[in-house]
């Protein structure tokens, strides 16, 4: 399966989880724990009400992962040269780590506005319960909600939550790749050989389940940001951190952490799969063409 593709069906099978995470991590007080946010979502919403986002969340995975791991062969050859070695094979994990960390700057540009669009469209039901009543319910659509940031803070608009971004990319991505590399050395005990399909896909799993065990405060803030913007046009991090510990509390963070890391596992072990499974198939290609 294509990168792509592999990305469209990690977005479909995982897109309710991603729901519930946004709902309870903007929302928290609304709902007890991730069964209550999804059932309550069903029956109020129905099926639809937890796919609301995919077209926006179908954009942001295939954009992201294609600058994403395009950028991550290039930092590599960046973090190489300046370490002054010969390859990117003489990288240690925490080189390559690094190297993702890099590429993870590139992607965010593509990522802030789809998840901006994704985030908005999840919490409709939330803003419009909570007293917002000038919130369109219902009826908004990917398009509408651009348009209307366009025409009431222009481009700069679709990049509120850039910062927040970064804050979870960099260092989320210095995890994920670590993680991956981490558990490809440990489990591939024969070095000299390209690790196998369970290998690849149980460190996928493992680096993806990293990511977001190590930023997900981070992301809940930027959830945040980007939602409860709409009525209040909050933007800084910072800020928004230090009000959500003294009125709600750290824990308050970490809503949504269990349907995050439910969804993170499978779907991130697809996704190296495919990404290993790509990369050799176009070495072979490259390598019989010469």
């Amino acid at each position: 399966m294509s990168l792509d593709k592999c990305g469209v069906a990690c977005v479909l099978a995982g897109q309710p989880f991603d729901t519930a995470k946004v709902k309870m991590q903007t929302f928290p007080y609304m709902y007890r724990n991730f069964v209550d946010c999804t059932v309550r979502t069903y029956h109020i919403e129905g099926l639809r009400g937890l796919y609301h986002g995919t077209v926006p969340a179908l954009v942001a995975n295939v954009a992201e992962n294609a600058v994403l791991f395009a950028c991550y062969g290039f930092c590599q050859k960046l973090v190489s040269y300046a370490l002054g070695l010969h390859n990117e094979s003489q990288l240690r994990d925490h080189h390559k780590a690094t190297a993702g960390s890099l590429a993870s700057v590139f992607s965010s540009l593509v990522l802030c506005p789809t998840e901006l669009v994704k985030c908005r469209m999840q919490t409709q039901h939330e803003m419009w319960v909570s007293g917002h009543k000038g919130i369109p319910y219902k009826s908004t659509t990917p398009w509408s909600i651009v348009c209307d940031i366009l025409k009431s803070e222009g481009v700069t608009g679709l990049y509120r939550g850039l910062s927040s971004t970064w804050l979870r990319e960099i260092p989320g991505y210095f995890f994920f790749f670590g993680g991956y590399e981490f558990s490809n050395s440990i489990l591939n005990r024969n070095h000299e050989t390209q690790p196998g399909p369970i290998v690849v896909t149980i460190s996928g799993g493992v680096g993806g389940a990293c990511f977001w065990l190590s930023v997900y405060p981070v992301d809940s803030v930027k959830s945040r940001i980007q939602v409860h913007s709409m009525v209040s046009h909050q933007g800084r991090f910072l800020p928004s951190l230090l009000n959500i510990l003294r009125t709600e509390g750290i824990f308050t963070l970490y809503s949504g952490l269990m349907a995050t890391v439910i969804r993170a596992f499978p779907a991130n072990a697809a996704l190296f799969l495919a990404y290993e499974m790509t990369k050799r198939t176009l070495t072979k290609w490259t390598s019989t063409e010469m």
